[in-house]
């Protein structure tokens, strides 16, 4: 049995048990519930745990939800979009232009500062910023730039992009940074000395090698703009939707078997991008 117990591949099993405990428990079992509740019927007063496939009948048949997954990839891509430039910039100066480690951990750490508040907080405070008599339009008109204030800038998908990118832009600088910092400066100062442009390094040198934190970043930002539901919620007026919010409706209404069903198109969804996603990048290199 001690011999048993000392081989490499019982000792590998036994030391993942524990986290293979947790993920089952506080990850696979919860999902394995909301599969099964996703069956189930519900009436104005009651749910119904009887196998059925109306949910998903219902989902799958209307147009709306083929719009709202529309407006959820839609608002995922010009996020991704946004945050990749921002990230990537902020990242490569840290990373390449900040010699100093000290100047490094202090200009990172103000990144993270933000993070020190509530996400809902950093989201609502840009509502006085871009309201009709909000700081923006305000000094736009004492600039003579506008004459009038502009509608757009509050409750409209410009509001929501602009709050998802304030959210989110961090979750792809950080693997970017981390990705940049480990490259060699040596491959830097070869492609210097072969003759090399700052462009031509940057494309052929830098990019592809922070191809791994792009991924994770480019994960992140994805899964957590089409999971999100309060920030199309408060910054679009309640004048748009995505899935997230689909689901807290039918949450708000007890219809929970239709929540957990459009969860579960979500998950596979979500599942079937990063899926695609992990084939053109292989990120362990980066774990």
């Amino acid at each position: 049995m001690q011999r048993f117990l000392k081989s490499p591949h019982v000792t590998g099993w036994l030391l993942a048990s524990p986290v293979a405990l947790v993920l089952a428990v506080f990850l696979i079992l919860p999902m394995l519930m909301i599969l099964v509740i996703s069956f189930w019927t519900a009436t104005e007063f009651s749910i119904v745990p009887a196998f059925s496939l109306e949910n998903y009948e219902f989902l799958l048949g209307s147009p709306v939800t083929y719009r709202v997954f529309l407006n959820t990839f839609k608002y995922a891509v010009i996020t991704w979009a946004v945050t990749l430039t921002l990230g990537f910039t902020i990242a490569y100066f840290l990373a390449f232009h900040v010699r100093s480690r000290t100047w490094q951990t202090v200009l990172f750490l103000l990144c993270t500062i933000p993070f020190l508040t509530s996400n809902i907080i950093r989201m609502i405070s840009w509502i006085p910023f871009l309201g009709r008599n909000g700081i923006a339009n305000s000094a736009l008109m004492d600039w003579g730039l506008i004459d009038a204030p502009l509608e757009w800038l509050l409750f409209s998908d410009f509001a929501v992009i602009l709050a998802f990118v304030h959210l989110y832009t961090l979750f792809m600088v950080v693997p970017i940074f981390n990705t940049m910092m480990r490259i060699d400066r040596s491959l830097l100062e070869a492609a210097n000395d072969a003759g090399a442009t700052g462009f031509q390094t940057l494309v052929n040198v830098i990019i592809p090698l922070t191809k791994p934190g792009i991924m994770i970043g480019t994960i992140f930002v994805v899964t957590l703009v089409m999971g999100d539901f309060i920030t199309v919620r408060f910054m679009s007026g309640s004048q748009s939707a995505n899935v997230g919010r689909l689901i807290s409706n039918d949450i708000s209404l007890l219809q929970y078997p239709s929540a957990a069903a459009t969860a579960m198109v979500l998950l596979v969804t979500v599942l079937i991008v990063i899926t695609a996603l992990l084939r053109l990048v292989d990120i362990r290199k980066e774990l």
